[in-house]
């Protein structure tokens, strides 16, 4: 199957389609949209994108990048993939069993094959769910994947986007699901080029690492839509089960609707058109229930979150280490059981950590809307 390129360059006065050394002026297509006439876009074919006259750069949406973050964009046919999971139902998330898996440690190899020869024995340990750190594209071979800048790439190192889904099928086969840690907040520093097609940052707000996303400001329908665009493609295309959503707190978004809310509208449209259960994990350090109430009862409606108390107290009660936010957790088991009954143990109390009344309670909601854990990346990785 072919496609015609398409890319979202409002500024842009011209557009030009890169394939080999030959360049192909693109048409508006509306919106700040532009669309190729010819050559249209095959499976396997490298192209890039080059604005008024400039250098080619890689595709902001691209399907694959095998040369890395500054290589050019290879098309990908998602319908090429003999898939063998017709019929698969994930379990419960409720009832689920969680490994957080990263895919370039996982195995000596670190690739999404080798990974496949080691699913038995996370079905034997009683794992349920496989949470993969983020696997979308980043600069060089290794690493933790959180400062990605191809969202819509399986990194190449790992075995690119036929890797991903033969990990994907093959997990299923073995009665697994596949959750993919997703990042939103922020772009990382190198090979981030999204700024030279669009205003998909702004400098009106700051996170811990730069510019904030531009999710509520002029040109912000569009990059909202990027986000969705994107979740909506590691679920439809790929079969994943779920997403965790990173540091949601780090959202800057004054919509009326929030961006977590349009994300969790689009994935139930998406979960009625597939016909299984996709679920939305948030992680955030806010203590808002909001982010899992119903929508009916004005919340964004996202699935489950992260329930970091639950795992400070433990931490603390476990290890006696009191540092940092762990200061607000120093009673130790009392906390445990604050946690246990109450999901956050910080809900309308002041903490002394942040020197403020933080949280609020979550009154009615089922407490399978909040997933524990005894341990995760960044509680491993996060040390002094």
């Amino acid at each position: 199957m072919s496609d015609p390129a398409r890319v979202w360059a409002p500024d842009a006065r011209r557009v030009e389609l890169v394939v080999g050394e030959a360049r192909h002026d693109m048409r508006p297509a509306g919106g700040g949209w532009w669309q190729s006439l010819s050559p249209v876009l095959a499976h396997g074919r490298d192209y890039a994108f080059a604005l008024d006259g400039a250098e080619p750069l890689p595709d902001p949406r691209s399907p694959w990048q095998p040369a890395g973050v500054h290589g050019r964009s290879r098309w990908v046919d998602h319908a090429r993939f003999d898939w063998s999971d017709a019929g698969w139902r994930a379990p419960e998330l409720a009832a689920g069993v969680v490994h957080e898996l990263h895919v370039g440690t996982f195995t000596a190899r670190g690739t999404f094959e080798s990974a496949i020869e080691r699913l038995d024995h996370l079905v034997a340990l009683g794992v349920s769910h496989l949470e993969l750190m983020p696997v979308n594209e980043f600069p060089g071979e290794r690493g933790w994947g959180y400062d990605g800048v191809d969202l819509f790439a399986p990194h190449h190192a790992y075995g690119g986007p036929e890797g991903l889904k033969r990990f994907v099928d093959a997990a299923h086969g073995r009665g697994l699901a596949v959750l993919l840690d997703v990042v939103y907040n922020h772009f990382g520093p190198d090979g981030n080029h999204l700024p030279q097609f669009g205003p998909y940052l702004t400098k009106r707000y700051h996170t811990p690492w730069g510019a904030a996303v531009n999710l509520d400001g002029p040109g912000s329908d569009e990059v909202r839509r990027f986000f969705v665009d994107n979740a909506l493609m590691w679920l439809r295309d790929y079969h994943l089960d779920g997403l965790r959503i990173d540091a949601v707190h780090a959202f800057v978004d004054l919509s009326a609707m929030h961006l977590l809310e349009q994300m969790a509208r689009a994935v139930d449209a998406l979960e009625r058109e597939v016909g299984r259960s996709l679920v939305l994990i948030a992680e955030s350090d806010l203590n808002d229930p909001r982010i899992v109430r119903p929508r009916e009862e004005h919340g964004y409606g996202i699935d489950a979150a992260w329930s970091d108390d639950f795992h400070h107290a433990l931490h603390v009660t476990l290890t006696g280490e009191a540092s940092g936010y762990y200061a607000d957790f120093a009673a130790g088991l009392p906390e445990v059981a604050r946690a246990l009954e109450d999901v956050y143990a910080y809900a309308g109390r002041h903490s002394p950590f942040r020197g403020r009344v933080h949280g609020r309670e979550v009154e009615g909601l089922p407490r399978s809307r909040f997933l524990g854990y005894l341990q995760n990346h960044d509680q491993v990785g996060n040390r002094r």
